[in-house]
């Protein structure tokens, strides 16, 4: 199957070199780098971007954090301390704080499903992150997912798969990847996010997003895999990495 151009390549190939004046040295840059690549984090602490974050953060409410700070109580804090935020993100340096353990039921009784909620401050910079970084990945994504897809819904993948039977299909294969969101590999995420995002300061944050620890009866525990569900994030990250599967069940000419 052919695969989508990239919409996000660069159609120059030019190499560009950057010459200080009276520098004793010479900063080459990459050929495929592009200054806007490389300051993502100033369009995530963009004050457009960081409204429509703070108004999704307050609509869907949620439970308070490690931090014990409620939704209500974010937008005061904000005025006191989003200065001293923004400066920690531009220069790399923010550390998030570790999410609080949760377990719900499984809908189908069997077992129950851990959320890792993070702090109300931590859910919206992750929902900043995800505006900026959707519209990057979206494109690209297979058509046939809808799972986390703005503008999809169960609705539509259920009318596709009637669409799918109409066509004369019969057999159906109900696959499900067990625990995927508490064993996703820190490292083969991190390499498929970063062929996309090229600011490095959004890159650590990311990681130490999924590296930060969780909570339960006070002790924090650290993470080296996984991508707890619960916050803004997680669900982009699973469809960034589930990506490249459902390219090859596409490949092998499978409808889904």
């Amino acid at each position: 199957m052919a695969e989508k151009p990239d919409s996000h390549s660069k159609g120059s190939g030019r190499k560009s070199r950057e010459y200080e004046k009276g520098a004793s040295s010479v900063t080459a840059r990459r050929e495929d780098s592009n200054p806007e690549e490389e300051r993502m984090m100033e369009a995530v602490v963009g004050r457009e971007n960081m409204v429509a974050a703070l108004q999704r953060v307050i609509s869907n409410r949620g439970a308070a954090g490690v931090d014990g700070m409620t939704v209500e109580e974010l937008k005061p804090y904000l005025k006191e301390e989003w200065k001293r935020i923004k400066e920690e993100l531009l220069e790399g340096r923010y550390e998030p704080k570790p999410v609080l353990k949760v377990e719900i039921p499984k809908a189908d009784g069997k077992g129950v499903r851990k959320l890792g909620i993070p702090t109300v401050v931590d859910r919206l910079i992750q929902q900043a992150l995800h505006q900026v970084m959707s519209p990057i990945f979206e494109p690209g994504f297979s058509e046939s997912s809808y799972g986390f897809r703005p503008g999809r819904s169960a609705q539509d993948a259920v009318r596709q798969a009637r669409a799918y039977v109409k066509e004369g299909r019969r057999w159906v294969v109900d696959m499900d990847l067990e625990k995927f969101f508490d064993r996703v590999n820190h490292d083969i995420l991190m390499s498929r996010v970063a062929r996309q995002i090229r600011d490095k300061r959004v890159l650590r944050l990311i990681r130490r997003y999924l590296q930060a620890g969780m909570m339960e009866g006070g002790i924090v525990t650290q993470r080296v895999e996984g991508t707890p569900q619960g916050g803004p994030l997680s669900p982009l990250l699973s469809n960034i990495l589930l990506d490249e599967l459902d390219k090859e069940i596409e490949r092998r000419g499978h409808k889904f």
